[in-house]
């Protein structure tokens, strides 16, 4: 991959601003709720198959926003997470979850070490590969990059109502976490915390892991409550209010000798 490319598409993923040059990779993993027809329907009744356990709803709009308002590129996946989810390893048994929360995904069920293999190849290796070549286009160009993940979370999980809105997650590495929570009170009538709904022990900081640790960028996984992204004018409103956090953590990242190793 180089940067020529403004917009790239494929079954699996798409690229969004490819030749964005300013400070940060963006990821919407859970972009789509798509099942490509070789896989049926997963068993799944229409409601399940457009409902958060299929993908993330309004973290793609908000991530092309920031994409635009950053002048960075973004990388999404084209394929539900209930067929594979680009944010867990092959082999984690939620990549290809046979139940999710409450609903039962009989398509996933006594998976075949070859079906389990076709979906890695098809779907989570396209993904990552993608990924890594537009972190090595942009190294060779000596672009600075902070890899920023774009996550919605259902506002009541197993029958629990969760009060947290925007979760700022990390794992070992917190510098941009770190730099975005100290900018949190700007957000006073948001309840911002950090590694909520989720953390590391959940099994949800894959992608900052093999992209941000391995390549030592600075990362950062944001989740938003989807209730708060329903309209075209919600995803604009968090988009600005995530711009409110993030334009001055990294910029405090760069005065500190920039986002990547």
């Amino acid at each position: 991959m180089t940067l020529s490319d403004s917009y790239a598409r494929c079954e699996a993923y798409e690229v969004f601003n490819g030749t964005g040059r300013g400070g940060a990779l963006i990821l919407c993993e859970h972009a789509s709720h798509r099942i490509p027809h070789r896989y049926g329907d997963l068993g799944l009744a229409e409601a399940d198959r457009q409902s958060h356990a299929a993908w993330d709803p309004g973290a793609l709009a908000l991530a092309k926003a920031l994409s635009d308002a950053l002048e960075s590129p973004l990388i999404a996946s084209r394929i539900s997470r209930l067929v594979y989810d680009c944010n867990r390893p092959p082999e984690a048994a939620s990549a290809m979850p046979a139940k999710s929360e409450l609903i039962e995904v009989p398509g996933n069920v006594d998976l075949t070490d070859e079906q389990r293999a076709e979906r890695t190849h098809t779907v989570y290796q396209p993904f990552i590969t993608a990924v890594g070549r537009m972190i090595e286009a942009r190294r060779a160009e000596g672009l600075p990059t902070a890899l920023i993940t774009i996550h919605s979370f259902t506002p009541v999980y197993y029958g629990t109502p969760r009060a947290v809105e925007i979760g700022i997650l990390h794992d070992s590495d917190s510098r941009l976490a770190d730099a975005m929570l100290a900018q949190a009170p700007a957000l006073s009538q948001r309840r911002v915390e950090r590694n909520e709904p989720y953390g590391p022990a959940d099994g949800v900081t894959h992608s900052l892991r093999i992209h941000g640790l391995e390549n030592g960028l600075a990362n950062v996984m944001i989740e938003v409550r989807n209730d708060l992204l329903r309209t075209a004018q919600e995803e604009a409103q968090m988009a600005d209010e995530l711009l409110t956090l993030l334009r001055p953590a990294l910029a405090a990242l760069q005065t500190e000798g920039g986002p990547s190793a």
